[in-house]
């Protein structure tokens, strides 16, 4: 936690220091917006609804600025660099702990669902001799960050299993090495998201637990979010940008043809992997209790260390 305190000291500086979050434009001029994401799968309704209208009907131009790690759009969108952000649930429940001014403006992306058929597991190689989460005690286990959402689906696991989430060593890797990892035994099992959910299964790999699923039903994983001082300072502008993200949104989970075209535009997930590529949900309705749950789950495993404001955080 000492890392995220370091980070929620910046964060808290930023907040502090009165930045200009309203976006330039000239009177009969579109807004000028940016959005800050990762280049993954979870985004491909945003890249659909640019291109498909969606926010230049609604006298939006936007630009979307790729991020390595969703926890650099939150000083980005605190500063006003960026008008708004996409993130996971849990570092903007983190952030909101700490009194950070965020705030989410719509849904970004859910998990399906479904036991086995989701776009992220947790995996071992097709040899190991893990058959069932409940063999992981004492075993390491690759999250992509610490004590964030993917660290918490897998403890979601672990309690499911009735083993002890402490018993697990957390071994952080980035998506990209956890093929290889798993392959080279430097790890006996990862949690692995969509494209290299498909590298491992390539490789020999199986799922023994559906994550993101042990956490709640139809798990709200990430929203697009921005500042109170966004919000406060031009509503017209974020219930625009509402709008049109719920259109995308709704675009996206009806056309999964045209989000597999538009994945290699922004993406680098080979075309020979796109078709076997399993989907989140996109749905333009916020799982509200989806995200209470995650609140629950991580005050329990003290990954938060006091209870967010719910209600503040969400529309």
């Amino acid at each position: 936690m000492r890392r995220f305190a370091a980070v929620v000291a910046f964060l808290l500086a930023v907040a502090g220091c009165g930045a200009d979050t309203v976006p330039s434009s000239n009177p009969g001029q579109p807004d000028g917006v940016t959005v800050g994401l990762i280049s993954i799968l979870d985004v491909a309704p945003i890249y659909l609804g640019k291109q498909k209208g969606f926010f230049a009907d609604r006298n939006i131009d936007l630009t979307l600025k790729p991020a390595e790690a969703g926890t650099e759009t939150v000083p980005a969108v605190l500063e006003g660099d960026l008008q708004f952000g996409f993130s996971n649930v849990v570092t903007l429940l983190l952030a909101q702990a700490q009194g950070l001014p965020v705030k989410v403006v719509s849904n970004g992306t859910n998990s399906t669902g479904v036991e086995g058929a989701d776009f992220g597991s947790l995996m071992v190689r097709g040899d190991s001799p893990i058959r069932s989460v409940k063999d992981l005690a004492g075993k390491k286990v690759a999250v992509n960050v610490l004590q964030n959402v993917v660290e918490l689906a897998v403890r979601a696991s672990a309690e499911k299993a009735n083993i002890d989430p402490e018993s697990i060593e957390y071994v952080k890797l980035g998506f990209p090495e956890m093929p290889a990892a798993l392959a080279d035994g430097r790890v006996d099992a990862a949690f692995v998201v969509e494209p290299f959910q498909q590298v491992v299964l390539s490789q020999g790999g199986r799922a023994i637990a559906s994550s993101l699923v042990d956490i709640a039903p139809d798990l709200t994983v990430a929203v697009y979010f921005t500042s109170k001082q966004m919000v406060a300072e031009n509503p017209d502008l974020a219930r625009r940008f509402t709008e049109a993200m719920n259109e995308s949104l709704a675009y996206a989970d009806t056309h999964p043809d045209e989000v597999r075209e538009i994945l290699p535009t922004y993406t680098r997930i080979g075309p020979e992997v796109i078709p076997d590529l399993v989907f989140p949900k996109w749905p333009a309705e916020i799982n509200r209790e989806s995200i209470t749950a995650v609140a629950e789950l991580a005050r329990e495993e003290n990954l938060l260390s006091s209870e967010p404001d719910i209600d503040d955080l969400l529309p």
